[in-house]
């Protein structure tokens, strides 16, 4: 049976099928094909998209702006100062009003809650850029990823490392629940995800023949992984206490040679990014001068190694985009 996404949101991926997550993987693949070689998808001229940045971001932003250059759409990009969403207008009202003018939202902020409500009340496709719950549009990034340098999902044993509470570790874990990989959240007990999400990848798994587990124990957890990812210790904003109780807690289970040399011959090293490996940035600076340290959630001899594979993943937002967009909208 063909799949037809037209007209669907996109706010986590609890929402698809693997057979439809499948398909927005080759059709991101597809049209990365046809960048690659010069093959226009420009078929959506007229259309418009609107971009709501409660939260910045450097690929999220370019990705959907050069994604949806590429098909021919407008694009209206509203930071967090241009947008009277949940302050002067209500989210229901503002999304009426986007719904009106513009053939698809996107949503980058807060509370998964949020781009829930946008959807509910916008008539047209809400895709999450990222809230404090989710991050889809990486998944399939991620997914693509995965696909172009370890091949078939099933059976890949995938390793998150850090503070798998929130976005990308809950999204990760359904994607691998999905996708019949075994996932793996490897970091201090207080960091683990929410039970009751466990418990729902749990039963995903079950369907893909892929498995869930939790443990604080490196060794074991990253033996023979296929690929170990991680992310930021602490968000942007947050106080330095929070960075001394993450630092103290998640230190153990920085991505360093150790860890990389445990996993499998094949594995590879994954990271949505930014990320503090070395002292080029000032927060990576100020984290140094606070608390002597160079490096935190993987090493720069990891993130500069031939097992790295961050800035394919990077680009690939931009492909994964694009066929999110397509798929959403009507692939034409």
């Amino acid at each position: 049976m063909a799949i037809n996404l037209k007209g669907r949101n996109f706010l986590t991926l609890k929402d698809f099928t693997p057979e439809e997550i499948e398909y927005l993987v080759e059709l991101s693949a597809e049209v990365k094909d046809k960048k690659k070689k010069g093959i226009p998808v420009d078929n959506y001229r007229g259309k418009n998209v609107a971009l709501i940045f409660e939260k910045t971001s450097t690929r999220t932003r370019c990705s959907f702006e050069v994604a949806a250059h590429d098909m021919g759409m407008g694009v209206t990009y509203l930071d967090p100062q241009g947008s009277q969403i949940g302050k002067k207008e209500s989210i229901a009202d503002t999304a009426r009003v986007l719904g009106r003018m513009f053939d698809g939202i996107e949503y980058r902020g807060f509370e998964q809650t949020i781009v829930e409500e946008l959807a509910e009340y916008a008539g047209v496709p809400v895709w999450n850029g990222l809230t404090n719950e989710y991050h889809p549009t990486q998944m399939i990034a991620d997914l693509l990823t995965i696909r172009e340098h370890l091949g078939d999902f099933k059976g890949l044993k995938f390793v998150y490392m850090g503070d798998a509470r929130y976005n990308m570790g809950n999204s990760l874990m359904i994607a691998c629940a999905k996708m019949g990989m075994h996932f793996t959240a490897c970091t201090s007990k207080e960091y683990f995800p929410n039970e009751e999400l466990v418990a729902q990848c749990q039963e995903y798994a079950k369907a893909s023949g892929g498995t869930i587990a939790l443990t604080e124990d490196v060794e074991s957890g990253t033996k023979d992984a296929d690929i170990l990812y991680t992310d930021v210790w602490v968000s942007m904003g947050e106080p330095d206490e929070v960075w001394a109780e993450r630092i103290k807690a998640l230190s153990p289970y920085q991505v360093n040679k150790k860890v990389m040399d445990n996993a499998s011959d094949k594995a590879i090293f994954m990271h949505c990014l930014p990320a503090f490996h070395d002292l080029k940035t000032k927060i990576g600076k100020e984290v140094y001068e606070k608390f002597g340290l160079s490096e935190l959630e993987v090493t720069d001899e990891v993130f500069e190694s031939d097992k790295s594979v961050v800035f394919d993943e990077a680009e690939n937002r931009m492909h994964s985009i694009k066929a999110i967009m397509m798929a959403t909208l009507g692939v034409e």
